[in-house]
């Protein structure tokens, strides 16, 4: 693993203090770090998860954001989550989350906003707690903003909490926070395949491609044509034509990724965060033209920088503020159109001359950036396996669908397992009209076969006649 950026507080990993700015892509000293599978960026803090389903963390600690108190610069075992097979990780500003292979959210760190979801406002609470309001339901995905975090359950809820000053929950009214789980009505029935958080604004992509935005908007961020606040979700419709397949938030600038590969940059840009060749702010999606040519695969912002894979030519590229080292340039200086990130990369699927090195090359895997650090996990030469594709829609973190697959497992587990549990998981799924709503987008004449593969599997259920009549009214009107 790589990584540059800010880290005066120990964030980055490295086994001493004297490093306060690591201004290009330098190789991790910590032990295990061939064998982490994600990373989360806080302000001065990062979690990383292991393949596994181990979590360690590091960096500053003021408000018990890293889950343990090891007290040293190198990443200490969250040891609180060991029970846990842990699957994902996020960070806000100063606190953590992590889903457990189960479906279940923990999180700890600062909670004087709500942030924590745990219907208190604690000032820290340094261990990982389980957010009971959530034990029921199947978490999938969730991003935390600054001070406030968004959930995606299988069943196709949108949940927020935290901060809410600018409307960034997306649940309609001005309340300054929610302190637990809080439903985004408005969004209720639509199938989303991904949800994501800025500083103080927030997205959710639809399986369909459409572009929801809400909260702060000073700065165009929402790309609405104006710089308005937003307290409920509201369809960009600048997008409806571009195939969106991925959004990435700073604090106050947003980056969309395209199914055929470009970028489109909106909101802050003063520190050339855009890539546009200047500093001034979008209050509409605009295509970054530097990369135009060029199909990216991968995108992530910082609090105000910007970084772009191409995978054809195996360069990272980055644009925005560098003050922190944090573009990895070598320099500190901001840059406003995309320019290469310093080292030797190397495309995953070109051979290595045998006359160079291999050990000298990098190859990108994956790339994580956030606040003011980057982290790049990289692959073996050897390694049979690509890099990420962020424009490859990956389902199992997506709203359930009904379909033939999810039939058979359901059938397996009852035959396994047939407690109350196991039927109230399968009437949740199918009395959610975001699943079915998103089980129709490709196969509009399914529901009949489907339909009664169903009622065979859940005829001993109770609610069962109520739910035939619900599904079959459904179908009709399909």
């Amino acid at each position: 693993m790589l990584c540059w950026g800010h880290s005066a507080f120990g964030q980055l990993g490295f086994n001493h203090d004297s490093l306060t700015i690591t201004p290009e892509p330098k190789r991790s000293s910590f032990p295990l770090s061939n064998f982490i599978k994600q990373v989360a960026c806080g302000e001065n803090h990062s979690v990383f998860l292991l393949e596994d389903g181990r979590v360690y963390s590091c960096g500053c600690n003021s408000a018990g954001q890293l889950g343990h108190d090891h007290g040293d610069f190198t990443p200490g075992y969250v040891s609180a989550l060991a029970d846990e097979h842990i699957i994902h990780v996020a960070c806000g500003q100063a606190h953590s989350v992590a889903i457990s292979s189960e479906g279940h959210l923990f999180s700890w760190g600062a909670g004087s906003e709500g942030q924590l979801g745990h219907s208190t406002t604690d000032l820290s609470v340094p261990v990982p707690r389980l957010i009971k309001k959530l034990s029921q339901q199947r978490i999938l995905q969730v991003s935390c903003g600054n001070q406030h975090c968004l959930a995606l359950s299988d069943d196709g809820q949108l949940l927020a909490w935290g901060q809410n000053d600018h409307g960034q929950l997306g649940i309609g009214h001005g309340c300054s926070q929610q302190s637990s789980p809080q439903r985004v009505k408005s969004l209720e029935g639509i199938p989303l395949g991904q949800v994501t958080a800025g500083g103080y604004h927030s997205f959710a992509l639809s399986l369909s491609g459409a572009v929801f935005g809400w909260g702060k908007n000073s700065s165009g961020q929402l790309g609405l044509n104006d710089e308005q606040v937003r307290l409920s979700p509201c369809h960009v419709k600048p997008l409806r034509s571009q195939k969106v397949v991925y959004i990435s938030c700073g604090e106050e600038h947003t980056a969309i990724l395209t199914k055929t590969g470009g970028i489109f940059t909106f909101g802050a840009g003063v520190h050339g965060q855009l890539g546009h060749d200047s500093f001034h702010n979008e209050i509409n999606p605009r295509r970054v033209l530097e990369l135009m040519g060029s199909e990216v695969s991968q995108i992530a912002c910082g609090k105000q920088h910007t970084i772009a894979f191409v995978p054809s030519s195996g360069v990272l590229y980055a644009f925005g503020c560098g003050e922190h080292g944090q573009l990895g340039t070598g320099s500190t200086s901001k840059v406003i159109c995309p320019i290469p990130v310093k080292g030797r990369w190397w495309p995953h699927n070109v051979q290595i001359p045998p006359s160079v090195d291999p050990s000298s090359f990098s190859i990108i895997k994956h790339i994580f950036s956030g606040w003011n650090k980057t982290f790049v996990i990289c692959s073996k030469p050897e390694s049979p396996e690509p890099s990420d594709d962020f424009r490859s829609c990956k389902t199992v973190n997506s709203t359930s669908q009904i379909n033939d697959e999810t039939i058979d497992l359901w059938r397996q587990k009852v035959i396994d397992n047939s407690h109350s549990n196991t039927i109230n998981s399968i009437v949740q799924t199918l009395s959610s009209s975001a699943c079915w709503n998103g089980s129709f987008l490709e196969k509009n004449n399914m529901c009949c076969s489907i339909l009664t593969e169903m009622m065979s599997i859940l005829r001993p259920a109770p609610r069962s006649q109520d739910l035939t009549c619900h599904l079959l009214k459904y179908c009709l009107r399909s």
